[in-house]
Parts: structure tokens; C-alpha cells; sequence
């Protein structure tokens, strides 16, 4: 699907230098150079999106994944440059306005590309979120960017059209770049949020609603939890903590239920390593077992795991 999307954006690109070649407008061809960002860009997310499908191996234990985010600030970097890119060129023919020519035709191109982008960045992007790909998110995000600014660029291509003030090409041009500018600023910022392991609050949420939904009461408490995104993959970390009379066999079987839990209920492939701790006295305020033949006071209250407390990197008490 990459590589069509590619072969699209290049047929795109024609279509849209092909306006500017019949117009003559700084506008279009503002247009007609994120075209390029997008091939570019296209074709170094297809190669990431094949080397993050790659198996782990004893070099890359945590598999390729990682690539996908270094794809998306590769992207974000050059979107970046095509904006500034513009903004200079816009200046220059800001200073020297010229007549534009046949914008009707450039606007029937300009009009065509923006529909054919929208529906490829919406197809894009419900492909990506349907396999966790963060490249594929980003590359269907940015089409529709693209969609929608060249539906800002047909708004002021047409008020040029119909007033023959030729400075405003120069105008939109800068308009329509500083658009770009936003949108590649945020792409290269969550490329390096994933690079950075930034915490992911509506995972941690997600995975905190099916372990409490299934909670049992020999787990006591559960902190330190973390979770790092390697492409379409989760590696998650975290303590339970458990009745601290627990046999080694018996303990690895509560463990191994949660991981089969969080596993089968989540909708993304999971690796989960989990780190049992015994639980101790100040536990036992926040620990309903029944018929606990350690217990040294009463339970006082049924600790709710929420976002604050769960990656807390201690055990809980009152």
C-alpha cells in the first residue's frame, strides 16, 4: 500500500507542477513542492514500515519498531524546509508581482489533487491505526493536511481570479506555508516524544481499565508501570505486588494471568515483563484477601489504580 501511495503522490506532483507551469503562480507551486516532501517522504515510511515488520534479533532484542519514529521526523524535517523554502520564494515575488495566467485550469488541477489527497490520507490513516504504525498514521495525517490546505490555496487562487490583484498569490503562498510549517513542527515533535519513550497516558489508561475491570484480590498493588512503543508493538513494565506467602509456582501463575489478561484483551501486540514484590505490612490497608493469615490490621480502603498512582515507582499504602 506504501509503495501505491508513492506512485500516487508522484502522479500528484506532475499535476500540480503542471498548474503552476500553465499559471505561473507562487501559490500553486507552494503546493506542487510539499508534493515533493510527500514522495520523498512516502518513500523513506515504506522503508521504515518494512524494516520495523523485521523480527527481533540478538541486535535489536526490542525488534525495529523505533525506525517508524525516526521516519515520521524525517518527514516532519522536510516538511519543515519546503515551508520555509516557500515563504522565501513567496518574498521574492512579493516584491516583483506578476500577471497569472489560465487559473482557471490551475484551479480545476488544484481542486482534483486536494480530493484525490483527502481520500488517500483517510485511507492511509485508518490503515495505520488499524495496525498501530505510526509512520502510516503520519503519512495519512499529512495528506490530509495537504488536502485541506489546497482547499485554503483554491479560496485565495480564486479571489486572485476574480480580482486580478496578483500580489495575493505572494500572500497565500506565505499563508499556505506557514500551515506546513505547523504541521511538520508537530510531526518532528511527536517523532522525538517517541524516541524519548514520552509516557502514552491513554495506553497506561486503557490498560489500567482491564486490569482493574479483572482485578483479584491477590493483587495488592500495582506501580511502576511503564510502557514503551516500538512501532506497531508495546513493551510494558510494571510491580504487582502479591501476598508475600505465596509459593514461587503460585506467584509465576498470578503473574502469568495478568499477562495473558492485558494480552488477549488489548487490541495492540503486547511483551509483557512484570516484577512480583511481596506485599508487607503498611499493605494491608489497602488489601481486601480474605482470610489472610498475615494480615496486621483491617483493610481501611480498596486502592483504585489510576493514571497518578500507577506509575508511581513505590508501593502503596494509606
Amino acid at each position: 500500500l506504501q509503495f501505491l501511495i508513492v506512485g500516487f503522490g508522484v502522479l500528484l506532483m506532475a499535476g500540480k507542477f503542471l498548474a503552476y507551469l500553465l499559471t505561473g503562480s507562487t501559490a500553486i507551486l507552494s503546493d506542487a513542492m510539499e508534493s515533493i516532501v510527500n514522495v520523498v517522504g512516502g518513500l523513506f515510511s515504506a522503508y521504515a514500515l518494512w524494516l520495523s515488520s523485521r523480527p527481533k534479533d540478538k541486535e535489536h532484542p526490542y525488534g525495529h519498531g523505533k525506525v517508524e519514529f525516526l521516519s515520521s521526523g524525517f518527514e516532519g524535517g522536510l516538511i519543515l524546509m519546503a515551508g520555509l523554502a516557500i515563504i522565501y520564494q513567496s518574498i521574492q515575488r512579493l516584491l516583483e508581482p506578476q500577471a497569472l495566467k489560465s487559473l482557471d485550469y490551475g484551479i480545476l488541477l488544484t481542486l482534483g489533487a486536494g480530493l484525490a489527497n483527502l481520500l488517500m490520507g483517510l485511507i492511509l490513516e485508518k490503515r495505520g491505526k488499524a495496525n498501530n504504525s505510526p509512520a502510516m498514521i503520519t503519512s495519512g495525517k499529512h495528506l490530509q493536511s495537504d488536502a485541506w490546505s489546497s482547499a485554503g490555496l483554491l479560496v485565495g487562487l480564486g479571489l486572485i481570479w476574480f480580482t486580478e490583484v496578483w500580489w495575493l498569490d505572494s500572500v497565500v503562498a506565505i499563508l499556505f506555508a506557514f500551515v506546513i510549517i505547523v504541521t511538520g513542527y508537530r510531526e518532528v515533535q511527536r517523532s522525538i516524544n517517541g524516541i524519548l519513550d514520552a509516557a502514552d497516558f491513554e495506553v497506561i489508561r486503557n490498560l489500567l481499565g482491564i486490569v482493574s475491570k479483572n482485578r483479584r484480590e491477590n493483587w495488592i498493588d500495582l506501580h511502576n508501570l511503564r510502557v514503551i512503543r516500538y512501532g506497531p508493538n508495546l513493551h510494558i513494565d510494571c510491580h504487582v505486588t502479591l501476598p508475600r506467602y505465596l509459593t514461587v509456582d503460585e506467584g509465576h501463575q498470578e503473574i502469568e494471568d495478568i499477562r495473558l489478561l492485558l494480552t488477549q484483551q488489548h487490541e495492540q501486540s503486547i511483551e509483557i515483563f512484570i516484577h512480583a514484590d511481596p506485599c508487607v505490612p503498611t499493605s494491608c490497608k489497602i488489601c481486601d484477601k480474605q482470610n489472610c493469615p498475615v494480615r496486621s490490621e483491617p483493610l481501611r480502603e480498596l486502592l483504585t489504580w489510576d493514571l497518578d498512582n500507577a506509575v508511581s515507582n513505590q508501593k502503596h499504602g494509606l
